[in-house]
């Protein structure tokens, strides 16, 4: 193995105006995938992840439903939370950004900005999208709207705020987008490259407190809060104890160790430009990777809050169990690439790929073994082909060498045939089981990842040599 290393991975921060959607749940698993590999391998990992709870959307929607906005941003909170046990997952931080030590530490990075002289106040006019919470330049519009919120009327809004001086950046910028390593895929990389090249503008990151009161309070002025990006970015460092550290968490995984940051591919601006530049202002070492996954779409409609066509995770746990949901979320979403979802096809996946494909193999050798007493050699595990794709944080690739594992353990009982051949030749037949025993063991080993009950389920019935219940019911409907 590679030498230990500490490794911290963080998803972005879903902002809690709805229930929970499989575009962030896609997200979440794919980090809490990555999360057990490199656990498995021996590295030591921090995995974070939370909610989003300040700003207009939020603070409107409260309003709308008559509640305060803390008791709406906690049941919604309380909704992402619980995905946890319904998928099984392992983080070791929900940071939320109305936590204390949250708050405290964006007002710390705004007055390392300040003090830099990055941050200015000054009048403005200009068009607001609500949905992104943020002005729009000439340049962004499409059709006179926000490309990520075509439903919704742009307002012009006039107001004195503080801005970053994003401008001052550039230089820095572009050197730090021009290394290979800091954005996947690479063609997002070139994006976010040309965007910089293009020119920046510095931007708003403060709301006058008259026209929005829930959010961060900016540090000495009473009268404004912080602008909703500038303070839910600082979750990166300050779920690891930044500024303080003092159990020296954020020394070992963000100075010392290797970052990863997984976010959707319409947050590049965010956090690889705008989020770099806040890191260079305060003087904390800038991230050394960051990941970015395309689009998850709904019958050839990209999904989205806005546009009401989301698919509910807990729907899909309800309907096919956690691990199946892991399973379609971390094989047959792109890591990438827009992925089209829909019910018919998550349906076909589920019976052809788990019910007669995975289940169908572990309860044909788990018979085999029962039946013909051939008993457990192992453990094999060290033997089994490490996910390479993973490395390249590419889990629906690495998913697809573990199915053709499985296809191959098919193709053996098909041309072996011990289940013929033991009336013949009994120890041929053992042999042949003892083999599909040890690979089960490796496909097991290596589905424990992406499937952690799954494959403990089959590990334990390989060890007591009996087969396990269908691990996979049949759908009804």
């Amino acid at each position: 193995m590679s030498q230990k290393i500490a490794r911290y991975i963080s998803t972005t921060l879903p902002y809690v105006n709805a229930d929970p959607h499989i575009g962030f749940v896609s997200e979440l698993v794919t980090a809490d995938a990555l999360t057990r590999y490199w656990r498995l391998i021996g590295h030591e990992v921090f995995f974070n992840t939370g909610t989003d709870e300040h700003g207009q959307k939020i603070a409107g929607k409260a309003d709308e439903a008559g509640q305060s906005r803390q008791d709406y941003v906690d049941h919604y909170a309380g909704e992402f939370q619980n995905l946890k046990e319904a998928l099984n997952l392992s983080y070791d931080r929900f940071i939320r950004t109305t936590d204390v030590d949250h708050k405290a530490a964006a007002q710390a990075i705004w007055k390392r900005c300040a003090d830099k002289g990055d941050i200015y106040k000054k009048s403005y006019k200009g068009l607001y999208c609500v949905g992104d919470e943020m002005f729009l330049r000439d340049s962004d519009l499409v059709n006179g709207r926000c490309p990520n919120h075509p439903n919704m009327e742009p307002q012009v809004i006039e107001e004195e705020n503080y801005f970053f001086a994003l401008s001052k950046f550039q230089s820095y910028l572009e050197e730090y987008l021009s290394d290979p390593s800091v954005i996947l895929p690479e063609w997002q990389r070139a994006w976010a490259l040309e965007f910089v090249k293009g020119g920046l503008e510095d931007f708003s990151i403060s709301r006058e407190r008259s026209r929005l009161d829930w959010g961060v309070p900016v540090p000495n002025d009473d009268n404004q809060v912080m602008y909703v990006w500038f303070d839910a970015l600082t979750n990166y460092i300050s779920t690891l104890g930044w500024p303080e550290d003092r159990d020296g968490t954020f020394e070992k995984f963000w100075v010392n160790g290797q970052t990863l940051q997984l976010a959707g591919k319409d947050q590049v601006r965010f956090q690889s430009i705008m989020w770099q530049a806040m890191l260079k202002s305060a003087d904390v070492p800038a991230t050394k990777q960051v990941s970015y996954h395309g689009f998850i779409n709904s019958g050839g409609q990209k999904m989205s809050k806005s546009l009401g066509n989301v698919i509910s995770p807990y729907d899909m746990i309800t309907r096919y169990g956690a691990d199946a949901t892991r399973y379609i979320l971390l094989r047959h979403v792109h890591p990438f690439d827009d992925t089209d979802l829909t019910w018919e096809r998550m349906d076909e996946w589920y019976t052809a790929n788990l019910v007669n494909g995975l289940g169908n193999l572990v309860a044909r050798i788990l018979k085999m073994s029962e039946t013909y007493e051939v008993p457990y050699q192992g453990p094999w595990t060290q033997e089994c082909v490490t996910l390479n794709h993973l490395d390249t944080y590419n889990p629906a690739e690495a998913m697809h060498e573990i199915w053709r594992d499985i296809q191959l353990a098919d193709i053996f009982i098909q041309e072996k045939e011990p289940f013929k051949k033991v009336k013949v030749d009994e120890a041929g037949a053992k042999a042949d089981v003892h083999e599909l025993l040890r690979r089960l063991e490796c496909i097991a080993s290596m589905l424990e990842p992406f499937m952690p009950a799954t494959s403990g389920t089959i590990l334990v019935a390989i060890k007591e040599n009996k087969k396990p219940e269908n691990l996979f019911g049949r759908l009804e409907g």
